[in-house]
Parts: structure tokens; C-alpha cells; sequence
């Protein structure tokens, strides 16, 4: 599957979040940590900025080209600073049949909405599943969608369903949306493995959503994910283990420019910056938090300092 970053908090040159790191998303693309594919299927970014000429729209780059052999990566990003970031690589089989275009890249934004939208998923048959899902989208979104990806479908359908920017009403949309999608797979009989880990980013808000499906449908399967992920890759054990796995979060202040993704270590309510991640993405896994399966969380800068708070889903 694919690698989702995002991050909140002062202005930082986007170099520091994207190239300088040793484990920054531009390198995940060959070595992703937690995932055996290669991310080769294209790449982007979406920001804010205070300095940008219009501060309430996100400059957003696209590429359908491996992100490390991308020519505009070096030309680009070092020139560009960020308060608000959602950057994703996405991955590829070289048997996939996949569009490589731009359109089909990440991170997806639309009209009307400031609600940029990534993931590390898939939604198995979601043309299929358009049968039911469609009388639940409205047209504004619909005329805007532009690729081939169950991604931007899902991103269509989310909006549609959302009917406000509160916290409650972004969770009760994705758990709408989820169960629409399970209604649908057993209407059509075309029930699979599920998975949706989504970030979903606007000025100085993530909201990370770790949710999805079983291989019969099921919203909340059982089992050790570490454990499943010791099966062979391509097994329904392997792509279980990779349903339930955590997504991470790593909250601190003064993102230290070591090359690596690094904060200096305060408390909760002390932290100024936060980053939401696919995996881990320094040496001591330990200071990154779990966002398990089943749950969202809600990242938001207030003022100088981030709130997080993280929910079950009611699906």
C-alpha cells in the first residue's frame, strides 16, 4: 500500500519534512519500512503556508512518477515553507494495472471544500460498489472527479456525506461512509478485505482515520497484527495483519533539523507540532503513538499548541 505524512505546526521549510530526513517519504518510496512494495505509482503534496500569496488555499503538486525520480523534487520543495502539510507516495506491482496520471495521484482537493485527502488503502470493486454508493454523492463533487481511484471516490463520497467541519460531524461522516461501503459489498455480493487509512488535512487540522473491513465484511476482525504479518505476503493472513496495524503520531515542539523527524520531548500540553505517519519514522519507535485500528483522531493546532484527541468509531 501507499505512505501518507502529514504534519501541523509552525512554519517549517518543507525540505525538512519531505527530503532531509533519512527516512523522509521522498526515500520510502524504495524503503518503506512496514510494506514490501516499492511506492512507484507517482507522488504529491499539498500545503499551506502564511507566505503563500493566497494563505487559504494549498499550493499542490502532483507527479506520476517515482518521487525520487521526480527532477522538480530538489527545485521545488526547498523553496517552499509550511504550517500544514498532507504528502503521500504511492505504491505499485510492476503487473498493476494502474493509470499512471496525474490526476490519479495523491493528495486530492476539490472546490468548494478545504479538505485535502490521502490514504493507505483500498477499497476492493469500488466501481462496482458505485452501483449503490453513487445515490449517496452529490454533484458538485461528482463533476469534479477527474481520475480512476477508489481514493477519489472515497474522497467524493466523504464529502458528500459531510454535512459540517466540527469533529463530531467529520466522525460521523467517515462512520456513514464505512457502512454504506460494507451495505454495499453485501448487496452486490462482492464482500473483501477492506482497509482505509486515511489522513484528512486542512489549515492546522489532521484527522487521521484508522478503519476498514474483514475479509467477510466484518467492521471489527480479530487478531494479533504482528503476529499476521509474519505470514507470506499476499496471503489473507499478511493483508489482515496490515488491516489492523497502527497508524503513528508523533507530537513534541522545535522540529529539530538533524535529518531527522525528530521533537524536542515535552508534554502533551506543551507540544507545538505534530505528524501523522503511515510507520514510525525514527530509530526509537517508542515516541511515536499508536493510532489502532477502529479509531480516529483529531489533531488541531489551538494557537501556539496541538490538541489531539482520538475516538472509537461507532460502525
Amino acid at each position: 500500500m501507499c505512505r501518507v505524512l502529514a504534519y501541523i505546526g509552525p512554519e517549517i521549510p518543507l525540505e525538512n519534512l519531505l527530503l532531509k530526513p533519512e527516512n523522509s517519504l521522498i526515500n520510502q518510496t524504495l524503503d518503506p519500512e512496514r510494506h514490501p512494495q516499492l511506492q512507484l505509482a507517482g507522488w504529491g503534496f499539498g500545503a499551506w503556508s502564511e507566505h503563500f500569496l493566497n494563505p487559504d488555499k494549498p499550493f499542490v503538486y502532483h507527479r506520476p512518477m517515482a518521487a525520487f525520480y521526480d527532477d522538480n523534487v530538489t527545485k521545488i520543495v526547498p523553496h517552499l515553507r509550511a504550517n500544514t502539510m498532507l504528502a503521500h507516495v504511492r505504491a505499485g506491482d510492476a503487473n498493476e494495472e494502474a493509470v499512471l496520471a496525474d490526476e490519479n495521484c495523491h493528495p486530492f482537493a476539490y472546490k468548494g471544500t478545504r479538505w485535502l485527502i490521502a490514504q493507505n488503502g483500498e477499497l476492493p470493486h469500488w466501481k462496482i460498489l458505485q452501483r449503490e454508493l453513487l445515490q449517496h454523492c452529490k454533484d458538485e463533487y461528482l463533476e469534479q472527479m477527474s481520475g480512476t481511484t477508489d481514493t477519489e471516490f472515497l474522497y467524493v463520497l466523504l464529502l458528500s456525506l459531510l454535512e459540517g467541519d466540527s469533529n463530531q460531524e467529520v466522525q460521523r461522516a467517515f462512520e456513514e461512509m464505512l457502512t454504506l461501503i460494507v451495505q454495499a459489498m453485501k448487496a452486490l455480493d462482492y464482500v473483501a478485505l477492506t482497509k482505509l487509512k486515511l489522513a484528512l488535512v486542512s489549515p492546522n487540522r489532521i484527522v487521521g482515520v484508522n478503519v476498514g473491513a474483514g475479509h467477510q465484511g466484518e467492521t471489527a476482525p480479530v487478531g494479533d497484527w504482528r503476529e499476521l504479518r509474519k505470514a507470506e505476503p499476499g496471503t489473507e493472513d499478511f493483508a489482515l495483519g496490515m488491516l489492523l496495524e497502527p497508524m503513528y503520531m508523533l507530537l513534541g515542539r522545535d522540529f529539530q533539523d538533524r535529518g531527522t523527524y525528530e521533537f524536542e520531548q515535552c508534554t502533551l500540553e506543551e507540544a507545538t507540532s505534530a505528524i501523522f505517519a503511515s510507520e514510525p519514522l525514527t530509530e526509537n519507535a517508542d515516541d511515536w503513538v499508536e493510532l489502532e485500528y477502529g479509531d480516529i483522531v483529531f489533531l488541531e493546532k489551538d494557537g501556539e499548541n496541538i490538541t489531539r484527541t482520538v475516538n472509537r468509531l461507532q460502525v
